[in-house]
């Protein structure tokens, strides 16, 4: 779902497409900035569903190994190191079957996707992925069990965010109520893939625009909300609530509630290049966070009881997402397939390969499991660093919206990996 940005609880920490269609757009631009406002209009869904207190489990301890050493880009070069066998982890069935139907939606691309981690080769994955078309879904752990080795990343300690397909008030045309536009990618947006400059530079991309004979950075989020995209970018739809529509740019994906009882879904298309900055923690350095309010539940009724403080608050983070509306299958990720809840997780991919296989042990029991990194998100950075993705629906907010989990990880990778690899630098 590229947040993106990503994830209802790197919101509070600081941390999941295309061009939309001419056809796509609804209405003219906006004759005028908008002014956020922070009553949602009355089809607004609830908003109030509260945070699901976790059960506590206690993590399977890592491998004793040092931190990423500074400086370290890579898994590579942050350090593999055996872990378990996969055979003594506790991967229960149900979620087994759930993480195969995910790795076989994955494990063409990992073939086809440079492993930029350093740890894996395409035709690694060869074997797995023949297997698994017709492996069957009773007896998806033996599968795991069968292909893959467990492998350490560093220290092997891990922090999970969550993330979820939130549901918010919509309209496809502007009409009272629905004030806040819903932007498509705008055409004058340049990507610019500095590898093309200088071998130093592979796999870096920035984003801006021409003004003149320079290249310079896009307009932030301030100066979107000011109108800076009057005429330049398509408008998909239009939302009731600036304070929700904020947290399904951080999220990436989601549903609009039409006022006739409809549902339109929409998806992520791109990001102003601007650097994201998660409003929650400088909440909580600010102290305008009461004890128990740190989660994205408790972040939206301050913003609602502070309108003016709130605006300029969620300014501060200049990143801004776009939208395409999503006709098919979905929501869909990184990879460009869709997602699935309590399966996929998010993972930056200089850590772990796009679609591997990740198994988790945390200090919540929700989050513990085996997981398939199919996504991505802008503050989901470094070695160890997850975002779970729990769906649509109320129970999916209530578990994301509180996500905090600490414990291992362990990649699962086909077998023969770490052989070839190596050894960590002691």
């Amino acid at each position: 779902m590229r947040r993106i940005a990503a994830i209802a609880a790197a919101a509070l920490l600081g941390g999941c497409g295309g061009l939309v269609p001419p056809s796509a757009e609804r209405g003219p631009p906006p004759a005028r900035p908008y002014q956020p406002s922070y009553t949602p209009a009355p089809s607004h869904p609830s908003t109030n569903i509260p945070v699901r207190q976790p059960t506590a489990a206690t993590p399977i301890p890592a491998a004793p190994a040092p931190a990423a050493p500074a400086g370290s880009a890579t898994a590579l070069a942050a350090g593999a190191r055996p872990g378990p066998a996969v055979a003594d982890l506790p991967i229960d069935a149900a979620g087994a079957a759930r993480a195969l139907a995910a790795y076989k939606l994955s494990c063409g691309a990992l073939q086809r996707r440079p492993d930029v981690t350093g740890l894996t080769r395409g035709a690694d994955w060869a074997p797995s992925c023949a297997a698994a078309q017709d492996w069957p879904g009773r007896d998806a752990a033996a599968f795991f069990a069968r292909y893959f080795e467990t492998v350490q990343i560093a220290d092997g300690k891990a922090f999970a965010t969550g993330y979820y397909e939130p549901e918010i008030a919509g309209s496809r045309e502007r009409r009272p109520g629905y004030e806040v536009p819903i932007y498509a990618k705008p055409a004058d947006l340049v990507e610019v893939d500095l590898g093309l400059f200088s071998d130093a530079l592979k796999g870096k991309r920035i984003r801006g625009r021409v003004d003149g004979q320079s290249f310079v950075p896009y307009h932030d989020r301030t100066a979107i909300e000011q109108g800076a995209l009057n005429g330049r970018a398509p408008i998909i739809a239009w939302a009731a609530d600036p304070v929700e529509i904020f947290f399904l740019q951080v999220q990436g994906s989601g549903r609009l509630r039409l006022p006739d009882g409809g549902v339109m879904r929409i998806g992520y298309a791109g990001q102003n290049g601007r650097d994201y900055t998660g409003i929650g923690a400088l909440m909580r350095q600010r102290g305008l966070l009461a004890p128990g309010q740190a989660s994205m539940q408790g972040i939206m009724a301050w913003l609602r009881a502070n309108p003016e403080q709130g605006r300029a608050i969620m300014r501060e983070n200049k990143s801004f997402v776009f939208f395409q509306e999503l006709k098919g299958a979905g929501p869909l990720g990184a990879m460009g397939l869709p997602v699935t809840g309590m399966t996929t997780v998010a993972a930056d991919p200089a850590y772990v390969p796009l679609g591997a296989p990740v198994f988790l042990s945390m200090d919540r029991t929700d989050a513990t499991g085996i997981w398939v990194a199919q996504d991505t998100g802008g503050a989901i950075k470094g070695a160890n660093r997850f975002d779970t993705f729990w769906g649509a629906g109320d129970d999916a907010r209530a578990i994301a919206g509180g996500m905090s989990a600490r414990g291992s990880a362990w990649l699962l990778l086909p077998l023969g990996t770490l052989s070839r690899l190596p050894p960590p630098a002691q």
